[in-house]
């Protein structure tokens, strides 16, 4: 009587397991980049930012993330990576950062983490 009674609480637990991990909903995975005028130190509205990421194998095929937005009223561009993030998956992705404006450009990295918002900045000079 006492191993039936064990099986039985083990498979109910590993049914109650599997019905949450199952149901859990996604959180939203956010990328910011706020652009900022490295001289006058004004953020900087209507920049175009791209993010993009490069192989590190030397396989562009491998290479699937590549967005473009503009920075809003108070120079920040939004990017949602729900698409790219499946759960259970460890990290997201490593992406380089593009901003332009004008003849202003300038660079950096941001890394996505899962079902956050992660935030950047890159100054145009």
């Amino acid at each position: 009587m006492k191993i039936l009674s064990k099986k039985t609480f083990l498979f109910l637990s590993i049914l109650a397991l599997v019905a949450l991990v199952g149901c859990r909903k996604k959180k939203d995975t956010i990328a910011t980049i706020t652009v900022t005028n490295k001289v006058t130190g004004a953020t900087v509205q209507n920049a175009k930012v791209v993010l993009y990421a490069v192989s590190t194998t030397g396989h562009q095929a491998a290479v699937t993330v590549h967005d473009t937005a503009y920075a809003n009223s108070n120079g920040v561009a939004y990017f949602n990576f729900n698409d790219v993030y499946q759960l259970g998956q460890a990290g997201v992705c490593v992406l380089n950062i593009k901003a332009t404006k004008d003849n202003l450009s300038g660079e950096g990295i941001i890394k996505v983490e899962q079902e956050k918002t992660t935030s950047a900045g890159v100054y145009l000079q």
